[in-house]
């Protein structure tokens, strides 16, 4: 194995591991249900568990849509997105930051999903009306953030376009 595959393993590994121990931390010492203000209204701590995908989507779906759109599609994405990211010597190394993020939170919440049949989400942020989020977890804050990455390497590998001379 060369080190750029153990960079991404460890990457992959590090995000798994991170979510995985903040939501046992959660499960352990938050009651469900409850709020505990951390900064204040602005970011909230909670113990909520998500049946569902994104902000609680698909949660009231029969068992089969559930099976399908948060167990299946999802290892099969995942396996790409793990195939591509170790295979694909030419992604710049935003790109391979990005989809190890998202590789690794996408495997801790599916983890979860296999285990609990719900996720742990547990953070809340408010801030006065500007920025508010669901609920969410440190799985969702990896994926998420892996998705800016990708999207500041596709802006910083475009090309510059230099004005043409004129006739």
């Amino acid at each position: 194995m060369n080190t750029r595959t153990i960079l991404i393993l460890i990457l992959v590994i590090f995000n798994i591991g991170l979510d995985q121990v903040s939501k046992e931390l959660v499960r352990e010492n938050v009651v469900p249900g409850s709020r505990t203000e951390v900064l204040g209204t602005q970011l909230q701590l909670m113990n909520v568990e998500n049946s569902g995908a994104f902000l609680s989507m698909g949660s009231d779906s029969n068992p089969t849509v559930k099976l399908i759109f948060l167990l299946i599609l999802p290892v099969i994405v995942l396996g790409v997105v793990l195939y591509y990211v170790l295979t694909n010597k030419t992604l710049d190394n935003l790109s391979v930051i990005g989809l190890s993020c998202i590789a690794g939170g996408g495997i801790a919440n599916l983890y979860d999903r296999f285990l609990y049949g719900s996720v742990t989400d547990f953070l809340y942020i408010d801030l006065g009306g500007v920025l508010k989020t669901g609920i969410f977890n440190s799985a969702d804050l990896s994926v998420t953030t892996g998705m800016i990455l990708l999207l500041l390497s596709s802006f910083l590998s475009r090309p510059s376009k230099t004005a043409e001379p004129s006739n």
